[in-house]
């Protein structure tokens, strides 16, 4: 390779690496979900729907493969939002009721019932703002357990752990995906420093013994 050439190729890989980070670091700050309290994260299937901007919206009761949880398992919706909760008929009868002291959200659909096709509405008002914990009566100790969040104004978290308002894990042996901005820009600004050096030491000591210089091998 002619060293021009190395020149604008490594040039335009510092350029393309320090987008790259760029966007990466972006995406990471802004990927959030709600901070759901521990009984919803150890629900069964951990299905996740982020329903801002619908009017509507269905949770399946009774789903997955032994019919023991809810689908999605935690949503985020807006005030006005109806919820339709509809049985799959699997798991045997099953009710949609928040946990005491679990939230704002008065969730009750009443007894349980086991029929498919069966239905219960419930509209999300202003009052629901926040994180509900809810369950199915029969089902809490094998983990029917789910989570409504309502509204903007509720804790969130970054999409994969990590508190959104920290950018470091509370553990140290959790660091891993998704990657801190920090880390990204820190990983960019080593490339580009090593890109230099190497051009650096090309253009003072010439090409590579093995390049060649227009003439027969």
């Amino acid at each position: 390779m002619k060293r021009r050439e190395f020149v604008r190729t490594a040039g335009g890989a510092t350029a393309a690496a320090t987008a790259a980070a760029g966007t990466a670091g972006t995406a990471a700050a802004q990927e959030v979900k709600p901070d759901w309290p521990s009984g919803v994260t150890n629900g069964n299937l951990g299905t996740y729907q982020d329903a801002r901007g619908e009017s509507e919206v269905t949770v399946q009761v009774g789903a997955g493969g032994s019919g023991l949880a809810f689908d999605p398992t935690q949503l985020w919706v807006d005030p006005g939002t109806t919820i339709t909760f509809e049985w799959t008929g699997n798991g045997g009868a099953h009710n949609v009721k928040a946990v005491e002291d679990g939230g704002p959200a008065g969730l009750d659909s009443g007894d349980p019932v086991g029929e498919e096709g069966y239905t219960y509405e419930y509209e999300v008002t202003e009052d629901d703002a926040g994180i509900t914990h809810y369950h199915c009566v029969p089902h809490t100790a094998v983990g029917m357990h789910a989570g409504l969040a309502v509204g903007g104004d509720v804790p969130t978290v970054e999409a994969g752990g990590g508190a959104a308002n920290t950018g470091w894990p509370e553990d140290i042996a959790d660091v891993g995906m998704p990657i801190h901005a920090h880390w990204v820009g820190v990983a960019a600004g080593l490339g580009i420093v090593l890109t230099f050096v190497f051009t650096f030491y090309t253009l003072k000591y010439g090409e590579s013994a093995h390049t060649g210089h227009g003439g027969t091998q």
